[in-house]
């Protein structure tokens, strides 16, 4: 005979059904990571992903046949700077005046800077790149096509290109402005 009382069978009804919800939030998790992360992180040295931007109305990118609508490979031949960043991001206003500086000393040395607004709105990308006075291109990664291609995980985040294409340098977190302008430096050299 059972000697619980339906107050006890409640309560382990309860418990049982919170440990199975536990178990099968576990299972997707871990599913939803192998799925996510099965690519390869571009690394130094590695061929950086290619990617096609549609760009912020005032942050196009000059140089390009369509200025508007651009891919990585039409950068060959130049430096690239890819910075991954939000409006909501207080790392990322930390850097932004640094990244801007470092734009502007550079930009005439074959070097571009492509600012890609991870998981933002257009008003307050917007009102970022305003607040910081940001010139270099700048555009919204649409459904973050871009950063899956480059699995990043966390913003701000950096990636320097070189001038064939490979990645060079990767900057998880906030620049440190003396490595950034090392790997510049080296890149741009004669």
């Amino acid at each position: 005979m059972d000697n619980q009382t339906p107050e006890n069978q409640s309560g382990n009804r309860i418990v049982t059904i919170g440990i199975w919800l536990v178990v099968l939030s576990l299972v997707a998790l871990i599913a939803w990571g192998l799925i996510n992360n099965s690519g390869t992180r571009p690394a130094a040295g590695s061929p950086a992903p290619n990617f096609t931007i549609h760009f912020y109305d005032g942050y196009e990118w000059q140089d390009a046949p369509d200025p508007q609508n651009v891919q990585l490979s039409d950068m060959r031949g130049k430096v690239v700077v890819l910075n991954f960043w939000a409006s909501w991001c207080p790392p990322c206003h930390d850097e932004a005046d640094d990244l801007e500086r470092l734009w502007q000393q550079y930009r005439d040395d074959d070097v571009i800077f492509l600012g890609i607004a991870y998981i933002d709105t257009e008003p307050n990308a917007f009102e970022f790149l305003q607040t910081y006075n940001i010139s270099y291109p700048n555009g919204p990664d649409i459904q973050s096509l871009i950063t899956d291609e480059f699995l990043v995980t966390q913003v701000p985040e950096t990636f320097v290109i070189d001038k064939d294409g490979q990645v060079a340098f990767v900057e998880p977190g906030p620049i440190v402005v003396e490595r950034l302008t090392a790997v510049l430096e080296k890149l741009t050299a004669p």
